[in-house]
């Protein structure tokens, strides 16, 4: 759980950095269409890296640290303990990108630390309540699995309404609007 006591100072220097950012935002080139019916990807601009933002992405290693500005001088605002876990990228300064995390906490981490490997959350907004997981893409689809809220899945595809998942040895089909880690309408292959 991330601790809510480092936020009022975060505020301060993410204002710095935003600061910053805008300065250097006319080098940010025109927009570009993500792979989705997703109205709002077509407003998605590039970054400096040419990937599109905002684009989810995964942590890479269990111990990364997550830094109130983009470099090493600024400091350590929470320190992520799991590889995988999905964030999103909704900003860039050089080597460094702004993340958002599902709680959304946002921070600094350096580009080397994060990985293209999609991965989501299962409904971390539920509590108590299991999703299940289908067979096929399809609510009356056999079940596969019930899933509890913040298991973490790796994501091989979504067609815009549902998304092949696994974990552990099971794998199936979960409804999109049930993962954190995917955008709305989000095509994947």
């Amino acid at each position: 759980m991330i601790e809510t006591t480092w936020r009022a100072g975060l505020a301060t220097t993410l204002l710095s950095a935003l600061l910053l950012m805008l300065a250097g935002a006319a080098t940010i080139p025109a927009q570009v269409a993500a792979k989705t019916d997703d109205p709002a990807a077509a407003a998605r601009k590039t970054g400096p890296s040419g990937l599109p933002l905002p684009r989810f992405v995964s942590l890479k290693s269990d111990r990364i640290n997550v830094r109130a500005g983009p470099g090493q001088d600024h400091r350590i605002a929470w320190i992520f303990a799991k590889a995988g876990l999905p964030v999103e990228i909704i900003a860039e300064y050089d080597n460094w990108r702004r993340i958002r995390d599902s709680e959304g906490a946002e921070g600094w981490v350096f580009h080397s630390l994060l990985s293209g490997r999609r991965t989501a959350l299962v409904a971390p907004w539920a509590t108590g309540k299991t999703v299940g997981m289908r067979r096929e893409p399809s609510k009356e689809g056999p079940l596969a699995a019930k899933v509890e809220p913040y298991v973490l899945v790796d994501v091989s595809e979504c067609d815009g309404a549902w998304c092949r998942v696994s974990v552990e040895n099971v794998s199936g089909w979960i409804q999109q609007n049930m993962l954190w880690g995917v955008y709305p309408k989000e095509a994947l292959d």
